[in-house]
Protein backbone atom coordinates (compact mmCIF):
# COMPACT_ATOMS: atom_id res chain seq x y z
CA UNK A 1 0.00 0.00 0.00
CA UNK A 2 -1.29 2.99 -0.01
CA UNK A 3 -2.76 1.68 -3.00
CA UNK A 4 -3.41 -2.01 -3.69
CA UNK A 5 -5.68 -3.59 -5.75
CA UNK A 6 -7.14 -6.83 -4.64
CA UNK A 7 -8.67 -9.37 -7.98
CA UNK A 8 -9.64 -12.72 -8.91
CA UNK A 9 -6.59 -14.26 -11.00
CA UNK A 10 -8.82 -17.22 -12.15
CA UNK A 11 -12.75 -17.79 -12.49
CA UNK A 12 -13.61 -16.09 -9.45
CA UNK A 13 -14.53 -17.64 -5.79
CA UNK A 14 -10.73 -17.83 -5.54
CA UNK A 15 -10.98 -16.12 -1.83
CA UNK A 16 -10.67 -12.51 -2.45
CA UNK A 17 -12.72 -11.24 0.54
CA UNK A 18 -10.34 -13.24 2.89
CA UNK A 19 -7.52 -11.71 1.53
CA UNK A 20 -8.96 -8.07 1.57
CA UNK A 21 -10.31 -8.65 5.02
CA UNK A 22 -6.81 -9.32 6.22
CA UNK A 23 -4.65 -6.45 4.38
CA UNK A 24 -7.93 -4.30 5.33
CA UNK A 25 -6.57 -4.76 9.03
CA UNK A 26 -3.95 -1.67 7.56
CA UNK A 27 -6.47 0.07 5.02
CA UNK A 28 -8.31 3.20 5.58
CA UNK A 29 -10.54 3.03 2.51
CA UNK A 30 -11.48 -0.42 0.41
CA UNK A 31 -13.53 0.74 -2.71
CA UNK A 32 -15.61 -2.00 -5.15
CA UNK A 33 -14.61 -1.07 -8.13
CA UNK A 34 -17.12 -2.93 -10.95
CA UNK A 35 -19.56 -5.48 -10.51
CA UNK A 36 -23.06 -5.98 -8.60
CA UNK A 37 -24.61 -9.00 -6.25
CA UNK A 38 -23.85 -11.63 -8.40
CA UNK A 39 -20.76 -11.42 -6.37
CA UNK A 40 -20.79 -13.35 -2.97
CA UNK A 41 -17.47 -12.61 -0.88
CA UNK A 42 -17.63 -14.48 2.51
CA UNK A 43 -15.51 -13.76 5.46
CA UNK A 44 -14.99 -15.33 8.68
CA UNK A 45 -13.94 -13.67 12.14
CA UNK A 46 -13.75 -15.24 14.99
CA UNK A 47 -17.21 -16.69 15.18
CA UNK A 48 -18.91 -14.72 13.00
CA UNK A 49 -19.90 -15.27 9.23
CA UNK A 50 -20.15 -12.00 6.95
CA UNK A 51 -21.48 -12.90 3.43
CA UNK A 52 -20.99 -9.57 1.00
CA UNK A 53 -22.87 -8.95 -2.23
CA UNK A 54 -22.92 -5.11 -2.59
CA UNK A 55 -20.53 -3.43 0.16
CA UNK A 56 -17.40 -4.02 0.02
CA UNK A 57 -15.85 -6.28 2.41
CA UNK A 58 -13.73 -3.29 4.19
CA UNK A 59 -17.24 -2.92 6.04
CA UNK A 60 -16.31 -5.11 8.85
CA UNK A 61 -12.73 -3.00 9.61
CA UNK A 62 -14.76 -0.07 12.19
CA UNK A 63 -11.76 2.64 11.21
CA UNK A 64 -12.25 1.71 7.07
CA UNK A 65 -14.75 3.73 5.10
CA UNK A 66 -16.56 1.78 2.78
CA UNK A 67 -16.66 3.17 -0.89
CA UNK A 68 -19.39 1.81 -3.95
CA UNK A 69 -17.84 2.99 -7.13
CA UNK A 70 -18.89 4.44 -10.23
CA UNK A 71 -18.28 1.44 -11.93
CA UNK A 72 -20.39 -1.03 -9.75
CA UNK A 73 -24.02 -1.69 -11.05
CA UNK A 74 -25.96 -1.02 -7.31
CA UNK A 75 -28.75 -2.97 -6.39
CA UNK A 76 -30.61 -1.00 -3.65
CA UNK A 77 -32.23 -3.94 -2.35
CA UNK A 78 -29.22 -5.73 -1.25
CA UNK A 79 -27.21 -3.22 -0.79
CA UNK A 80 -29.59 -2.01 2.24
CA UNK A 81 -29.98 -5.61 3.63
CA UNK A 82 -26.31 -5.39 3.93
CA UNK A 83 -26.45 -2.38 5.78
CA UNK A 84 -29.29 -3.32 8.14
CA UNK A 85 -27.65 -6.97 9.20
CA UNK A 86 -24.60 -5.10 9.53
CA UNK A 87 -26.00 -2.34 11.58
CA UNK A 88 -27.77 -5.31 13.93
CA UNK A 89 -24.45 -6.66 14.36
CA UNK A 90 -22.97 -3.66 15.97
CA UNK A 91 -20.95 -2.23 13.22
CA UNK A 92 -20.94 1.45 12.13
CA UNK A 93 -22.05 1.34 8.57
CA UNK A 94 -23.83 4.74 8.45
CA UNK A 95 -23.30 8.22 7.13
CA UNK A 96 -19.25 8.97 7.12
CA UNK A 97 -18.44 5.62 6.95
CA UNK A 98 -20.19 4.17 3.35
CA UNK A 99 -19.94 6.18 0.64
CA UNK A 100 -21.93 5.84 -3.16
CA UNK A 101 -20.33 7.47 -6.40
CA UNK A 102 -23.26 9.68 -8.00
CA UNK A 103 -22.14 7.80 -11.31
CA UNK A 104 -22.67 4.29 -10.29
CA UNK A 105 -26.17 2.70 -12.01
CA UNK A 106 -28.43 1.05 -10.46
CA UNK A 107 -29.93 -2.13 -11.40
CA UNK A 108 -33.69 -1.87 -11.21
CA UNK A 109 -36.71 -5.02 -11.09
CA UNK A 110 -36.91 -4.96 -15.19
CA UNK A 111 -33.02 -5.61 -15.11
CA UNK A 112 -33.59 -8.98 -13.02
CA UNK A 113 -36.67 -9.77 -15.01
CA UNK A 114 -35.07 -9.34 -18.35
CA UNK A 115 -32.09 -11.18 -17.00
CA UNK A 116 -33.97 -14.58 -16.15
CA UNK A 117 -36.38 -14.63 -18.80
CA UNK A 118 -33.36 -14.37 -21.23
CA UNK A 119 -31.56 -17.29 -19.71
CA UNK A 120 -34.17 -19.25 -19.29
CA UNK A 121 -35.06 -18.78 -23.29
CA UNK A 122 -31.47 -20.04 -24.46
CA UNK A 123 -32.19 -23.65 -22.80
CA UNK A 124 -28.72 -25.51 -23.27
CA UNK A 125 -27.31 -22.43 -24.75
CA UNK A 126 -27.65 -20.35 -21.67
CA UNK A 127 -24.19 -19.13 -20.42
CA UNK A 128 -24.98 -19.36 -16.61
CA UNK A 129 -26.24 -16.17 -15.12
CA UNK A 130 -27.02 -15.29 -11.46
CA UNK A 131 -30.13 -14.01 -12.92
CA UNK A 132 -29.39 -10.75 -10.64
CA UNK A 133 -29.96 -8.19 -13.36
CA UNK A 134 -26.24 -7.63 -13.92
CA UNK A 135 -25.87 -7.76 -17.59
CA UNK A 136 -29.17 -5.81 -18.73
CA UNK A 137 -28.22 -3.18 -16.20
CA UNK A 138 -24.25 -2.73 -17.97
CA UNK A 139 -26.27 -2.80 -21.39
CA UNK A 140 -28.42 -0.13 -20.82
CA UNK A 141 -25.44 1.77 -19.00
CA UNK A 142 -23.55 1.00 -22.50
CA UNK A 143 -26.60 1.85 -24.66
CA UNK A 144 -26.92 5.32 -23.39
CA UNK A 145 -30.66 5.15 -23.61
CA UNK A 146 -32.23 4.04 -20.64
CA UNK A 147 -29.49 4.25 -17.83
CA UNK A 148 -30.13 5.05 -14.18
CA UNK A 149 -27.32 6.52 -12.32
CA UNK A 150 -27.46 7.29 -8.72
CA UNK A 151 -27.41 11.12 -9.27
CA UNK A 152 -30.86 10.16 -11.50
CA UNK A 153 -31.95 8.77 -8.93
CA UNK A 154 -31.99 11.50 -6.61
CA UNK A 155 -33.69 13.97 -9.18
CA UNK A 156 -37.23 13.13 -8.32
CA UNK A 157 -38.33 14.38 -11.55
CA UNK A 158 -35.86 13.11 -13.72
CA UNK A 159 -35.94 9.72 -12.31
CA UNK A 160 -40.00 9.62 -12.99
CA UNK A 161 -39.12 10.07 -16.50
CA UNK A 162 -36.68 7.92 -17.14
CA UNK A 163 -38.34 5.34 -15.34
CA UNK A 164 -41.45 5.54 -17.36
CA UNK A 165 -39.54 5.45 -20.87
CA UNK A 166 -37.72 2.67 -19.39
CA UNK A 167 -40.50 0.50 -18.72
CA UNK A 168 -42.46 1.14 -21.57
CA UNK A 169 -39.90 -0.57 -23.78
CA UNK A 170 -39.06 -3.24 -21.18
CA UNK A 171 -42.59 -4.36 -20.87
CA UNK A 172 -42.94 -4.92 -24.71
CA UNK A 173 -40.02 -6.92 -24.19
CA UNK A 174 -40.89 -8.97 -21.31
CA UNK A 175 -44.42 -9.24 -22.40
CA UNK A 176 -44.10 -10.07 -26.88
CA UNK A 177 -40.76 -11.81 -26.62
CA UNK A 178 -40.43 -13.62 -23.62
CA UNK A 179 -44.28 -14.08 -22.66
CA UNK A 180 -43.52 -12.64 -19.17
CA UNK A 181 -45.94 -10.53 -16.84
CA UNK A 182 -45.56 -6.68 -17.37
CA UNK A 183 -43.93 -4.59 -14.51
CA UNK A 184 -45.86 -1.69 -13.14
CA UNK A 185 -44.09 1.35 -13.16
CA UNK A 186 -45.70 3.46 -10.03
CA UNK A 187 -45.29 0.72 -7.99
CA UNK A 188 -41.40 0.88 -8.93
CA UNK A 189 -41.04 4.88 -8.71
CA UNK A 190 -42.40 4.65 -5.28
CA UNK A 191 -40.51 2.04 -3.89
CA UNK A 192 -37.20 3.53 -5.46
CA UNK A 193 -37.68 6.87 -4.26
CA UNK A 194 -38.11 5.41 -0.63
CA UNK A 195 -34.50 3.73 -1.80
CA UNK A 196 -33.34 7.36 -2.70
CA UNK A 197 -34.02 9.14 0.34
CA UNK A 198 -32.34 6.42 2.36
CA UNK A 199 -28.93 6.52 -0.11
CA UNK A 200 -28.68 10.17 -0.32
CA UNK A 201 -26.67 11.36 2.56
CA UNK A 202 -24.74 8.58 1.78
CA UNK A 203 -23.86 9.82 -2.29
CA UNK A 204 -20.80 11.71 -3.70
CA UNK A 205 -18.39 12.22 -6.52
CA UNK A 206 -16.43 9.65 -4.95
CA UNK A 207 -13.40 9.94 -7.79
CA UNK A 208 -12.60 12.84 -5.58
CA UNK A 209 -12.90 11.34 -2.75
CA UNK A 210 -10.52 8.54 -3.08
CA UNK A 211 -8.22 10.67 -5.07
CA UNK A 212 -7.92 13.20 -2.17
CA UNK A 213 -6.96 10.32 0.12
CA UNK A 214 -4.51 9.31 -1.88
CA UNK A 215 -3.24 12.64 -1.72
CA UNK A 216 -3.15 12.58 2.00
CA UNK A 217 -1.28 9.11 2.01
CA UNK A 218 -3.71 7.06 3.02
CA UNK A 219 -3.81 3.41 2.09
CA UNK A 220 -6.60 2.31 -0.56
CA UNK A 221 -7.56 -1.14 -0.91
CA UNK A 222 -9.54 -1.56 -4.31
CA UNK A 223 -11.55 -5.01 -3.90
CA UNK A 224 -12.62 -6.32 -7.36
CA UNK A 225 -15.82 -8.95 -7.68
CA UNK A 226 -15.42 -11.83 -10.04
CA UNK A 227 -12.35 -13.23 -12.00
CA UNK A 228 -9.89 -12.12 -14.18
CA UNK A 229 -11.31 -15.21 -16.57
CA UNK A 230 -14.78 -13.29 -16.30
CA UNK A 231 -13.48 -10.14 -17.75
CA UNK A 232 -15.68 -9.37 -20.77
CA UNK A 233 -12.57 -8.48 -22.95
CA UNK A 234 -10.46 -10.90 -21.54
CA UNK A 235 -12.15 -13.67 -20.34
CA UNK A 236 -13.85 -16.62 -21.70
CA UNK A 237 -16.13 -15.26 -23.77
CA UNK A 238 -19.18 -15.48 -23.97
CA UNK A 239 -19.04 -17.28 -20.93
CA UNK A 240 -18.33 -14.24 -19.04
CA UNK A 241 -19.17 -11.33 -16.70
CA UNK A 242 -20.32 -7.84 -18.02
CA UNK A 243 -17.60 -5.67 -16.57
CA UNK A 244 -13.87 -5.33 -16.50
CA UNK A 245 -12.79 -7.61 -13.14
CA UNK A 246 -8.95 -7.10 -14.65
CA UNK A 247 -6.69 -4.32 -13.14
CA UNK A 248 -7.17 -1.96 -15.79
CA UNK A 249 -11.06 -1.82 -14.54
CA UNK A 250 -9.86 -0.73 -11.11
CA UNK A 251 -8.99 2.34 -12.11
CA UNK A 252 -11.74 3.17 -14.92
CA UNK A 253 -14.35 1.94 -11.89
CA UNK A 254 -12.98 3.85 -9.19
CA UNK A 255 -12.33 7.62 -11.19
CA UNK A 256 -8.42 6.62 -10.17
CA UNK A 257 -5.62 6.97 -12.79
CA UNK A 258 -3.26 4.04 -13.58
CA UNK A 259 -0.38 5.77 -11.96
CA UNK A 260 -1.88 5.61 -8.45
CA UNK A 261 -1.54 2.23 -8.36
CA UNK A 262 1.49 0.78 -6.35
CA UNK A 263 0.35 -2.95 -6.36
CA UNK A 264 -1.61 -5.56 -7.85
CA UNK A 265 -2.26 -8.99 -5.92
CA UNK A 266 -3.77 -11.56 -7.91
CA UNK A 267 -6.06 -14.47 -5.35
CA UNK A 268 -5.76 -18.03 -7.02
CA UNK A 269 -6.46 -21.15 -5.00
CA UNK A 270 -4.08 -23.64 -4.72
CA UNK A 271 -6.29 -25.71 -7.09
CA UNK A 272 -9.43 -24.34 -9.60
CA UNK A 273 -12.92 -24.01 -9.68
CA UNK A 274 -15.75 -22.56 -11.44
CA UNK A 275 -19.31 -21.77 -11.47
CA UNK A 276 -21.20 -21.81 -14.62
CA UNK A 277 -20.90 -22.59 -18.36
CA UNK A 278 -18.28 -22.65 -20.57
CA UNK A 279 -14.55 -24.53 -21.17
CA UNK A 280 -12.48 -25.72 -18.20
CA UNK A 281 -9.58 -27.51 -19.45
CA UNK A 282 -8.20 -29.40 -15.71
CA UNK A 283 -11.58 -30.09 -14.97
CA UNK A 284 -11.87 -32.80 -12.89
CA UNK A 285 -14.99 -35.08 -13.51
CA UNK A 286 -13.99 -38.12 -11.31
CA UNK A 287 -13.87 -39.27 -7.51
CA UNK A 288 -11.14 -36.50 -7.23
CA UNK A 289 -13.09 -33.38 -8.16
CA UNK A 290 -15.86 -34.61 -5.73
CA UNK A 291 -13.55 -35.35 -3.16
CA UNK A 292 -12.14 -31.99 -3.21
CA UNK A 293 -15.01 -30.04 -3.64
CA UNK A 294 -16.48 -32.06 -0.47
CA UNK A 295 -13.72 -30.85 0.98
CA UNK A 296 -13.39 -27.10 0.27
CA UNK A 297 -16.93 -27.31 0.50
CA UNK A 298 -17.10 -25.45 -2.89
CA UNK A 299 -20.88 -23.78 -3.46
CA UNK A 300 -21.86 -20.31 -4.64
CA UNK A 301 -22.12 -17.95 -1.59
CA UNK A 302 -24.54 -16.41 -4.35
CA UNK A 303 -26.05 -19.13 -5.97
CA UNK A 304 -25.51 -21.90 -4.04
CA UNK A 305 -24.19 -23.96 -6.61
CA UNK A 306 -21.77 -26.62 -6.64
CA UNK A 307 -18.83 -25.44 -8.22
CA UNK A 308 -16.50 -27.35 -10.68
CA UNK A 309 -13.03 -28.65 -9.52
CA UNK A 310 -9.74 -28.99 -10.97
CA UNK A 311 -6.11 -29.19 -11.15
CA UNK A 312 -4.14 -25.76 -10.84
CA UNK A 313 -3.06 -24.34 -14.38
CA UNK A 314 -0.42 -22.20 -14.35
CA UNK A 315 -1.34 -21.15 -17.99
CA UNK A 316 -4.34 -19.18 -16.62
CA UNK A 317 -1.51 -17.81 -14.13
CA UNK A 318 0.31 -16.50 -16.98
CA UNK A 319 -2.60 -15.19 -18.45
CA UNK A 320 -3.83 -13.29 -15.41
CA UNK A 321 -0.20 -12.01 -14.07
CA UNK A 322 -0.26 -10.15 -17.89
CA UNK A 323 -3.35 -8.98 -18.54
CA UNK A 324 -3.28 -7.87 -14.88
CA UNK A 325 0.38 -6.81 -14.69
CA UNK A 326 0.57 -8.65 -11.39
CA UNK A 327 2.93 -7.67 -8.81
CA UNK A 328 1.95 -10.70 -6.38
CA UNK A 329 -0.09 -14.34 -6.05
CA UNK A 330 -2.24 -15.07 -3.12
CA UNK A 331 -2.54 -18.29 -2.84
CA UNK A 332 -5.74 -19.63 -1.19
CA UNK A 333 -7.27 -22.96 0.26
CA UNK A 334 -3.32 -24.18 0.96
CA UNK A 335 -5.27 -26.61 3.76
CA UNK A 336 -7.67 -28.46 1.55
CA UNK A 337 -5.29 -29.88 -0.35
CA UNK A 338 -3.53 -31.27 3.17
CA UNK A 339 -4.61 -35.02 2.30
CA UNK A 340 -4.31 -35.33 -1.18
CA UNK A 341 -1.12 -37.46 -1.89
CA UNK A 342 -0.40 -36.97 -5.37
CA UNK A 343 -1.28 -33.20 -6.64
CA UNK A 344 -1.17 -32.25 -10.33
CA UNK A 345 -0.02 -28.61 -12.14
CA UNK A 346 -0.98 -27.68 -15.58
CA UNK A 347 1.75 -26.82 -17.08
CA UNK A 348 0.68 -26.12 -20.98
CA UNK A 349 -2.09 -26.94 -23.28
CA UNK A 350 -2.08 -29.51 -26.21
CA UNK A 351 -4.01 -29.21 -28.97
CA UNK A 352 -3.52 -31.23 -32.21
CA UNK A 353 0.13 -32.01 -31.26
CA UNK A 354 1.06 -28.50 -30.77
CA UNK A 355 2.12 -27.49 -27.36
CA UNK A 356 0.35 -24.28 -26.35
CA UNK A 357 2.44 -21.92 -23.09
CA UNK A 358 -0.39 -19.21 -23.83
CA UNK A 359 -3.53 -18.76 -22.66
CA UNK A 360 -6.26 -18.90 -26.09
CA UNK A 361 -8.60 -16.16 -26.68
CA UNK A 362 -10.82 -18.07 -28.37
CA UNK A 363 -13.01 -20.54 -26.08
CA UNK A 364 -13.39 -23.36 -28.74
CA UNK A 365 -9.91 -23.90 -29.04
CA UNK A 366 -9.76 -23.29 -25.11
CA UNK A 367 -12.51 -26.57 -24.85
CA UNK A 368 -10.23 -28.55 -27.48
CA UNK A 369 -7.12 -28.56 -25.69
CA UNK A 370 -5.76 -31.16 -23.09
CA UNK A 371 -4.04 -30.01 -20.15
CA UNK A 372 0.04 -30.92 -19.83
CA UNK A 373 0.56 -32.29 -16.55
CA UNK A 374 3.52 -32.38 -13.82
CA UNK A 375 2.54 -34.44 -10.71
CA UNK A 376 3.83 -33.19 -7.52
CA UNK A 377 3.99 -35.33 -4.17
CA UNK A 378 1.52 -34.11 -1.86
CA UNK A 379 2.58 -32.87 1.65
CA UNK A 380 -0.43 -34.91 3.63
CA UNK A 381 0.13 -33.25 6.31
CA UNK A 382 -1.94 -30.35 7.99
CA UNK A 383 -1.45 -26.98 7.51
CA UNK A 384 -3.84 -25.02 9.20
CA UNK A 385 -2.11 -24.26 12.43
CA UNK A 386 0.56 -22.68 10.18
CA UNK A 387 1.09 -18.64 10.59
CA UNK A 388 5.01 -18.59 9.04
CA UNK A 389 6.05 -19.71 5.77
CA UNK A 390 9.08 -21.97 7.88
CA UNK A 391 5.92 -23.57 9.56
CA UNK A 392 4.68 -25.13 6.12
CA UNK A 393 6.18 -28.99 5.08
CA UNK A 394 8.79 -28.56 2.96
CA UNK A 395 6.69 -30.38 0.23
CA UNK A 396 3.79 -27.31 0.70
CA UNK A 397 6.64 -24.99 0.16
CA UNK A 398 7.94 -26.60 -3.08
CA UNK A 399 4.28 -26.95 -4.10
CA UNK A 400 4.24 -22.71 -3.86
CA UNK A 401 7.64 -22.10 -5.40
CA UNK A 402 6.82 -24.50 -8.24
CA UNK A 403 3.61 -22.20 -8.72
CA UNK A 404 5.61 -18.86 -8.43
CA UNK A 405 8.03 -20.88 -11.39
CA UNK A 406 5.14 -21.71 -13.45
CA UNK A 407 3.18 -18.22 -12.86
CA UNK A 408 5.99 -16.19 -13.15
CA UNK A 409 4.67 -14.39 -10.10
CA UNK A 410 6.00 -14.02 -6.62
CA UNK A 411 3.83 -15.39 -3.98
CA UNK A 412 3.23 -13.15 -0.87
CA UNK A 413 0.17 -14.30 0.89
CA UNK A 414 -1.29 -17.92 1.44
CA UNK A 415 -4.44 -18.99 3.16
CA UNK A 416 -4.16 -21.47 5.15
CA UNK A 417 -7.98 -21.47 6.53
CA UNK A 418 -10.93 -19.16 6.82
CA UNK A 419 -10.56 -17.52 9.76
CA UNK A 420 -8.61 -14.00 9.63
CA UNK A 421 -5.46 -15.19 11.27
CA UNK A 422 -5.22 -18.29 9.25
CA UNK A 423 -2.96 -16.65 6.58
CA UNK A 424 0.74 -16.20 6.24
CA UNK A 425 3.03 -13.34 4.88
CA UNK A 426 5.67 -14.99 3.01
CA UNK A 427 7.82 -12.49 3.54
CA UNK A 428 8.08 -12.58 7.57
Amino acid sequence: MPATIVLGAQWGDEGKAKIVDFLGADAEVVVRFQGGANAGHTVKVDDQTYIFHALPVGGINPNTLCVVGNGVVLDLESFFAELDDLTERGLDVGEGRVFVSNCAHVVMPYHKALDQAAEASKGSGAIGTTGRGIGPAYRDKIDRTHGIRVMDLLDTERFRDRLRGAIAEKNQLLTQIYDAEPLDAEQIIRDYLVFAERLRPLVTDTSVLLNEALDEGKRVLFEGAQGTLLDVDHGTYPYVTSSNTTAGGACSGAGVGPTRIDEIIGVTKAYMTRVGNGPFPTELLDDEGERIRELGQEYGATTGRARRCGWFDATIARMSSRVNGLTNLALTRMDILDTVETLKLCTAYRLDGEVLEEFPADPRVLDKCTPIYEEVEGWCAPTTEARHYDDLPDKAKAYVARIEDLSRTKVSLISVGAQRDATIRVDE
